[in-house]
């Protein structure tokens, strides 16, 4: 362990995209412009993603630093942030088969299993009351990309209820979740066209999509994990992330550490999240997820990402985006210790930690106790802070990105002073229909 906590597995930096490690005077360089604030370009971050052991304490010391001074300017130094949630898995079914998902299933499955195709609407704000009556202010909806383009049986379920998609259903939900509970929607449905964003903009205070990886290699060559996944085409989610911003939607996306990605293309990936940031001012947080093999999918063998190149992505994430940007990394991927390696490397938010539903995404890793969480976020000498589902910076400017029918559901659950959350619990509030 170094002074900063951080686990150095390597002592040599990782090869680059061209398969040559860089050379200690392109690390030098590298480090120093961006010690400088210096525009950093691909060839820059590809030689500090490489970074390893004492380059990645100088990159993380960096990193670290411009988190600092981003919280110093909102008026929040020293705090890491959360958004305690209820985790809704409103259905398991997609038209993907990405290599490395659990989540995940198939219609018969479910059967077998005695589970609906869905969670009916009852079910979805019985488990938002439940989650409400721990405090949680967040329903973080999770599912399937499009399952009845693929499953006949999903078509089947949703019109004999009177619905025209998924897409349709997931407003429906929300709808549900915001009147009869209080708490407040954040969807995660998949690729949307923008009409699809503004249909949905008036129940969700914030939506998300991870871009996960630019890489088309990995979705157009067969056996890579996004091959026969048409919702993981990079074109496709890029072009997601430029509509949510038309849309005035805060969004949350992020990349997948270590899914067989070269350098290159993790920092062409962090590059394009920032070019879009740039035009839109609509990315609310980037979160920064390290793969994690798991039994009975096509990638159960690959290794975990390395937490060296795990925490020098994160750090280069920061150093790229700036310290307006808020980085996250999901504290339950990671042991204890690494969690400090993780604030060392500039991170100011864990997300969303359920004290109720286990993260469906990741089932054998559970959420951290939230008291625990916030010893391990003092270890590091920050405060654990909560937050609802739309970040400070656009509950503060709500007139802009929130939408009106949305206004007096956010306005119950935050501080009108610093955005964040109030020390409140969510009750049930009407809300008005919109087109």
């Amino acid at each position: 362990m170094t002074d900063l906590g951080i686990p150095v597995v390597r002592t040599e930096p990782v090869e680059s995209v061209a398969g040559e490690r860089p050379s200690r005077e392109a690390i030098d360089a590298a480090l120093a412009a961006a010690e400088a604030r210096e525009s950093i370009d691909i060839d820059r971050a590809v030689t500090l993603l490489s970074c390893a052991g004492e380059d990645l304490v100088r990159l993380q010391s960096l990193a670290g630093a411009i988190r600092d001074e981003g919280l110093a300017a909102v008026g929040r130094p020293r705090q890491v942030t959360y958004s305690r949630k209820v985790f809704i898995p409103l259905t398991r079914l997609c038209r993907d088969r990405c290599h490395y998902c659990t989540f995940v299933t198939v219609p018969g499955k479910l059967a077998r299993a005695g589970e609906g195709l869905y969670l009916e609407l009852d079910e979805v704000v019985d488990l938002a009351r439940r989650g409400a009556d721990l405090g949680c202010k967040e329903a973080l909806f999770t599912l399937g990309d499009r399952p009845e383009d693929r499953w006949p049986e999903a078509r089947e379920w949703l019109a004999e209820r009177g619905y025209s998609s998924t897409l349709d259903y997931v407003r429906a939900a929300a709808v549900a979740v915001l009147t009869g509970t209080g708490l407040l929607p954040h969807l995660n449905p998949g690729v949307m066209s923008l009409e699809e964003l503004l249909h949905l903009r008036p129940v969700a205070p914030s939506m998300g999509m991870m871009l996960e990886t630019t890489s088309r290699r990995l979705f157009t060559e067969k056996g890579q994990p996004h091959y026969g996944s048409p919702d993981k085409d990079p074109l496709v989610r890029m072009q997601v992330l430029r509509d949510a911003g038309a849309a005035r939607v805060p969004f949350t996306t992020g990349i997948l550490v270590g899914i067989g990605e070269s350098l290159h293309e993790r920092a062409e990936s962090l590059l394009a999240i920032a070019e879009v940031q740039a035009a839109g001012g609509h990315i609310q947080e980037v979160i920064v997820q390290n793969f994690r093999a798991k039994p009975d999918t096509a990638m159960r063998s690959n290794p975990d990402a390395e937490m060296s190149e795990f925490l020098a992505a994160v750090a280069v994430a920061r150093i790229v985006l700036g310290p307006h940007m808020r980085v996250q990394a999901p504290p339950n991927l990671v042991s204890p210790a690494e969690c400090a390696a993780l604030i060392a490397s500039g991170i100011d938010d864990w997300g969303g930690v359920s004290p109720l539903t286990p993260d469906h995404v990741n089932p054998e890793r559970p959420w951290p106790n939230l008291d625990a969480l916030a010893a391990r976020t003092a270890e590091s000498d920050f405060v654990l802070t909560e937050r609802i589902t739309a970040q400070p910076t656009y509950v503060l400017d709500a007139a802009d990105w929130i939408d009106p029918a949305l206004t007096r559901h956010v306005a119950a659950l935050a501080d009108p002073a610093t955005g964040l959350a109030v020390d409140t619990r969510p009750v049930p509030r009407p809300w008005p229909a919109v087109a």
